[in-house]
């Protein structure tokens, strides 16, 4: 008996389909955008302005070195620790009252050993070229969580309304209110606790 011939499959159409898969995947696939750290460059150097003299007091060193351990003031620190020691630097408040740069709202111990006031204090952070990226974003957090969380303190003395939560709003375009009025607040408490971070070039160990 002559065996039958298997019926041929028609793969005429196999290309149309696979050409339809792709463009299939390309329009519902979403790409996800990777998000960097918001830092605002400074001004070109200008030969001709003499930088101002910063007092050690109103400086707060934070450095992170090679081996991801956390000194600051040239002590060892957990990173749990760094955002309260950074608001205690920050809202120290040292200039007496009835003197000038008294800090009227500042509720930290007034040791005339730390910041004058928030607008003077700086916070400088420096790592080394083998720190871990991760603890490096962690240190710069907790940084920032710091300045925020002064910032809502005050707007919520001043407006009723945290600072971070009317400004995410802001940015997110779904605020419920009078923007301009808010901004113009958000500016005033940005005033009050000015963000001053100096990030140093990283050293090699």
């Amino acid at each position: 008996m002559a065996k039958r011939s298997a019926p041929e499959i028609n793969a005429g159409s196999m290309a149309d389909i696979a050409f339809l898969l792709l463009i299939f995947f390309l329009v519902t696939t979403t790409i996800d955008k990777d998000k960097g750290l918001v830092r605002q460059l400074p001004p070109p150097l200008d030969e001709e302005i003499i930088p101002p003299i910063i007092k050690q007091k109103n400086l707060f060193v934070v450095l992170v070195n090679s081996n991801n351990d956390l000194l600051v003031e040239d002590e060892p620190m957990e990173l749990k620790d760094l955002r309260q020691a950074a608001k205690d630097f920050l809202d120290n408040g040292g200039i007496p009252a009835g003197q000038e740069g008294h800090c009227n709202y500042c509720q930290g111990a007034r040791s005339p050993s730390s910041s004058d006031n928030p607008d003077k204090a700086i916070i400088s952070m420096s790592s080394a070229r083998k720190t871990d990226y991760t603890t490096y974003i962690a240190v710069q957090n907790e940084l920032g969580a710091a300045y925020n969380e002064l910032r809502d303190r005050e707007s919520q003395r001043l407006f009723g309304w945290k600072y971070t939560e009317v400004k995410a709003a802001i940015d997110a375009g779904n605020y419920e209110g009078n923007e301009e009025k808010a901004k113009e607040k958000l500016k005033q408490v940005r005033a009050l606790i000015p963000f001053k971070l100096s990030e140093a070039e990283p050293k090699s160990n």
